[in-house]
């Protein structure tokens, strides 16, 4: 029996890496073998994932030397941030930087880089129409990302650069779901205007980066896009409808607005959503369904997922 390839995942107790985690190890057939990598391997998450076969190693993006050795023997790697947990650009691009030099020191032979769009290349800092945050961003938790793209660029790592969209889960977390008014009926706030913006379930952002790394080299060096489906604020709120069993209406905001609410990164989401709206089209044709479903056959529609998810909803 041949050895499995190791793919190194991080992030793997979060969304993104437990879903890739996932994906390989309910595989039978598969090529490849996942090394999960996680701050806390005592963790019920990890504890779960080494159960379903996964190897469980301990890493730190604050220790190099953990993450140079996370990587040994692998043939692949899954890399991604989380701007969430310090609001740092800065540290976001240190620990890319850290990714790009270990793959490359690893001899990593297909990296998967978790990414998105740098927004100041469709909205230079000089332009008014949406506030520059930290002096030096418009939508930090994007910019950051898409900055570092030339890491791994210039590190010459065999790279995929993958674009992921707003996930659906956050409707059940950040109080993002719809909430009941002072008349007592459900909306869904967002500050999207008439724009569809791209989505997906965030367990298939895992299992469409299997898809990927199960087409070898095919992806190489190129960008991809996922969503689950385009979908506009009216369209959210008449699946929420059928889902909750209770009318939903959209409740269309300015991002002024949203960037009002206060709340930790309200100005960094506000700035996102005001992106969905005025740049629809770049992000969309970016963010293929298509090309999604041919990765991950099991990709789930919003209907999909509002059917196993609805019952979470805090409304």
């Amino acid at each position: 029996m041949a050895t499995k390839k190791i793919i190194t995942i991080f992030g793997a107790t979060g969304a993104q890496g437990g879903g890739l985690v996932r994906a390989i190890l309910s595989d039978p057939n598969s090529d490849f073998t996942a090394r999960a990598v996680t701050r806390d391997p005592e963790s019920d998450k990890a504890k779960a994932l080494a159960e379903m076969g996964a190897e469980v190693v301990k890493g730190d993006l604050n220790d190099d030397a953990s993450v140079h050795k996370a990587l040994e023997g692998a043939y692949g790697a899954y890399f991604v941030t989380f701007f969430w947990a310090h609001f740092s650009p800065e540290q976001e691009k240190a620990e890319a930087a850290l990714f790009a030099k270990a793959a490359k020191e690893a001899g990593i032979q297909h990296a998967i880089w978790s990414t998105l769009e740098d927004s100041r290349e469709l909205i230079p800092l000089d332009d008014d129409r949406m506030p520059t945050l930290m002096e030096k961003y418009k939508v930090p938790h994007f910019d950051a990302k898409g900055e570092s793209d030339q890491f791994f660029i210039d590190a010459g790592v065999p790279t995929t650069f993958l674009h992921a969209s707003f996930y659906w889960d956050n409707f059940l977390h950040f109080g993002m779901g719809p909430k009941k008014g002072e008349d007592g009926k459900l909306a869904l706030t967002l500050p999207i205007g008439d724009a569809k913006m791209a989505g997906i379930a965030a367990e298939d952002i895992g299992k469409c980066a299997y898809g990927i790394f199960k087409r070898g080299k095919e992806y190489i060096g190129k960008r991809v896009g996922l969503a689950g489906e385009h979908l506009s604020g009216v369209s959210m709120a008449k699946e929420f409808s059928k889902a909750l069993g209770e009318e939903v209406t959209y409740n269309k905001i300015p991002a002024a607005v949203f960037r009002s609410f206060g709340f930790p990164g309200a100005d960094d989401l506000g700035n996102m959503f005001q992106l969905y709206d005025e740049f629809e089209k770049p992000l969309n044709e970016l963010r293929d369904v298509n090309q999604s479903k041919e990765l991950n056959p099991e990709l789930q529609s919003f209907a999909n997922w509002l059917e196993a998810n609805a019952k979470k909803l805090q409304v």
